[in-house]
């Protein structure tokens, strides 16, 4: 590990963006054009004066899924993420994009939906980053350690992360999920990490393990739901699927259906800041966020 070139290289890439560059605020009384040290470890989810020790080359060995947070909160590109896993002492990731980083350009889409609510996932449903918008219906995902933030996981081991008027049809939601691994498993090949997340849902759930043995096969794609807020109603949206240049995430937009009152329904979010969905009515756990 090359603690004093990992620290110049996160300074001049943290030097080197702006506020508006990764969705936030200018604000006033800003001395320099780059993002402040606070503002990297808030977007990469670790502590300020962790960071600060990454970038004064005092900081413990990072792991990958802490570099992975730091390319996507910085935008690095994909040579700049595997040059920071190198001065980290790490092997790059593969040149399929999966995990918890995601490509700038996804990162820049994401940024730029304000109106509407989006959120970024893996090829196996793990929610990589999200909009304001998405945080307020479905809660903070991507803070969710492990398994927490991965959708299918969620939908098939924790019942309570379902509404039941939530999605129309639980059955044809479970489903596609299923579909939807397989494909990735497919897609994957002989990796561990989907091996192990099938082999886990079979044993947790039935539900799961019927649905699995049906052997169907579907990437996600793009369909219309309806969410049933609490507070402002019935949310009709289209779930439309960006797929990433290296085909490992997939940005899902929920754009409001013309004429049903879900934009103006979503201006009302964003103006009063309004409670996420509950899993059960009582807060417990976060509504499952359409992924398709």
């Amino acid at each position: 590990m090359d603690r004093t070139e990992l620290g110049r290289f996160l300074r001049t890439r943290r030097e080197a963006l702006r506020p508006s560059d990764v969705g936030l605020i200018p604000g006033s009384r800003r001395r320099t054009p780059g993002l402040r040290r606070a503002e990297v470890a808030l977007l990469a989810d670790v502590s300020v004066d962790y960071y600060e020790r990454l970038e004064q080359s005092r900081g413990a060995n990072a792991s990958e899924a802490l570099l992975a947070d730091l390319a996507r909160a910085l935008r690095l590109t994909l040579d700049e993420r595997d040059y920071l896993f190198r001065l980290a002492g790490h092997t790059p990731p593969a040149e399929v994009s999966t995990g918890r980083y995601a490509e700038p350009g996804m990162m820049f889409l994401l940024d730029s939906l304000t109106t509407v609510p989006a959120h970024i996932v893996d090829d196996l449903t793990t929610l990589v980053a999200q909009n304001a918008l998405s945080t307020t219906l479905f809660g903070p995902w991507t803070q969710r350690p492990g398994r927490q933030a991965n959708a299918i996981w969620r939908w098939f081991t924790e019942p309570d992360s379902r509404r039941r008027d939530f999605l129309e049809t639980e059955d044809a939601t479970g489903r596609a999920y299923v579909a939807g691994l397989r494909a990735a498993a497919a897609a994957r090949g002989h990796d561990d990490v989907v091996r192990e997340l099938i082999a886990d849902l079979s044993a947790r759930s039935a539900e799961f393990a019927t649905y699995w043995d049906k052997m169907e096969v579907e990437p996600n794609r793009s369909t219309a739901k309806t969410l049933h807020h609490p507070e402002v109603g019935a949310l009709d949206v289209h779930c439309d699927i960006v797929l990433s240049a290296t085909g490992g995430h997939r940005l899902v937009v929920l754009r409001p259906q013309p004429g049903s009152g879900t934009a103006e329904r979503f201006e009302s979010l964003q103006a009063h800041g309004l409670r996420h969905m509950p899993g059960d009515g009582s807060g417990a756990a976060p509504a499952s966020p359409p992924l398709e």
